[in-house]
């Protein structure tokens, strides 16, 4: 027979006053929902008795989720939103009652201090904000994602074993998705003009969808590397089905990005993966100022009455090689609207997502199209010219080092490490983050649950590997060892 402790019999009674107490309350003032504390007080505890479980839920959930409008001006997604929140408060007040995995060699780690330099960044473009009430609301919600995405992988990921449970447990759930949309898809003939209904609820549009897939078909190529021959023939189909979905998700950018990480892949073998990202960064910066000079980018401009958005896919792609197609079109009208807001607010920007509320009277009306009106209010589609039209200069130039820094240790780790699970992990970040990079130069998708997320646990695995790889190259006894 199970007996019962003294301090279960303490718990058990303490939360049964408590229930009791709140009841006569909720009864006496009519607020109900003071019910609800100590069923979130359970559940807090049930979190942290069961926290590594949490965060797998969390991570498990991401495909998942889907937004919800409680009100036309508040949103969220469900469930994974809830999760983050909950996953974060338990791993803070973890990391504060038992610091030992935030010691010296991961706080001081070059990688955190510098995310921590743009985090301080954007607090400050909060402060000077246009619209401050907005930019507030983006500050508390990026908390919980760094929490639950960065702070909680950092704990848990001192244990290798961690980053690979965590990396089969995601991409198990998409692939889930995946046959769930592609069976949907299939049901109406694959056409491009039905793809957004059949990923919906799990995602916005194809976008969305695609990009989260060409992040994740890395981490699938990787598991075939290491499973045994049975599993190798799973994992093979899960990699035909990502590899069919995005076909079928008719996502150009997807495509392009699925193609950069091959070469990504290549120049980190080579040692040219930090200077290949560097040269493509001044690239895009020459081609912006070549446009910008004499104001050249106007001879580019299209006829208003001609852009048309194609509901078969081959005209799409005709339409996108004349400079005919809406979104294109549409993309270059918001771009040089994002240009040119910079003269105003160079340093601090106009604010976190404030873009929309300011950039109209920047627009240019020969670059104006049939969708300018943009009714649901979504941004420039270039998270780089986002963050300094937001967060002016210095934030981009923070993000730009980060990632370069990131791209550095991916090819340091690879290099240096005899270790095949840390040049795995190496490589797999070095191609994920090359396609978030090349995504996001098309969209604006590093601050939302489905692509954020795996930016943020791309830099917690980098972290934790080369903390780990020198912990096992370096014997000495002011190196923390990794349980």
């Amino acid at each position: 027979m199970n007996h019962i402790t003294i301090g279960q019999q303490g718990r058990f009674a303490f939360l049964t006053g408590l229930f009791m107490v709140l009841l006569a309350a909720a009864l006496l003032t009519g607020e109900y929902l003071l019910l609800i504390l100590p069923f979130a007080g359970l559940l807090f505890y049930a979190g942290w008795a069961w926290r590594e479980y949490l965060f797998y839920l969390l991570l498990f959930s991401l495909p998942f989720s889907f937004e919800f409008n409680f009100t036309p001006s508040f949103g969220t997604d469900i469930p994974d939103e809830f999760l983050m929140i909950v996953t974060s408060i338990i791993f803070v007040c973890y990391g504060f009652m038992h610091p030992q995995p935030f010691t010296r060699k991961f706080l001081q780690h070059p990688l955190v201090l510098v995310f921590a330099a743009g985090l301080c960044w954007t607090t400050v473009t909060v402060v000077f904000s246009t619209e401050p009430l907005l930019s507030a609301k983006f500050l508390i919600a990026r908390s919980w994602y760094i929490g639950a995405f960065l702070l909680a992988p950092l704990i848990l990921f001192r244990e290798p074993e961690r980053i690979r449970r965590s990396a089969i447990i995601l991409t198990t759930a998409l692939v889930i998705v995946t046959v769930i949309a592609l069976v949907r898809h299939g049901l109406n003939g694959f056409t491009f003009a039905t793809i957004n209904g059949s990923v919906n609820p799990f995602f916005r549009n194809h976008v969305n969808y695609s990009a989260m897939l060409a992040v994740i078909l890395p981490v699938l190529i990787a598991f075939y590397q290491f499973a045994s021959a049975k599993m190798k023939k799973w994992i093979m189909v899960a990699v035909l089905l990502v590899i069919l979905a995005l076909i079928f998700s008719y996502a150009r950018g997807a495509w392009l990005a699925v193609i950069a990480g091959v070469i990504a892949f290549y120049a980190l073998k080579r040692k040219w993966l930090f200077t290949l990202y560097l040269f493509a960064l001044l690239l895009v910066t020459g081609a912006v100022c070549w446009l910008r000079e004499d104001d050249r980018y106007l001879q580019f401009a299209h006829d208003y009455k001609s852009t048309i958005f194609h509901e078969d896919f081959g005209q799409h792609l005709l339409a996108t090689y004349r400079g005919k197609d809406v979104s294109t079109a549409e993309r270059f009208y918001r771009w040089i609207a994002g240009v040119r807001m910079l003269k105003d607010k160079p340093m601090t920007g106009f604010g976190p997502t404030s873009f929309y509320e300011n950039y109209k009277p920047y627009t240019i009306r020969v670059f104006r199209t049939w969708v300018s009106r943009n009714p649901e209010h979504s941004t420039v589609h270039n998270y780089f010219l986002l963050l300094a039209i937001e967060q002016g200069i210095p934030g981009l130039i923070f993000f730009i080092i980060l990632t370069a820094a990131m791209f550095a240790y991916a090819q340091r780790i690879w290099h240096r490490n005899a270790d095949r699970f840390c040049r795995v992990v190496a490589a797999v970040t070095a191609v994920m983050l090359t396609e978030i990079i090349v995504v996001n130069f098309l969209s604006d998708m590093i601050e939302t649950d489905k692509v954020g997320s795996l930016f943020l646990l791309c830099l917690a695995a980098l972290i934790a590997t080369d903390v780990h790889s020198r912990a096992v190259s370096d014997p000495s006894p002011d190196v923390e060892r990794v349980p």
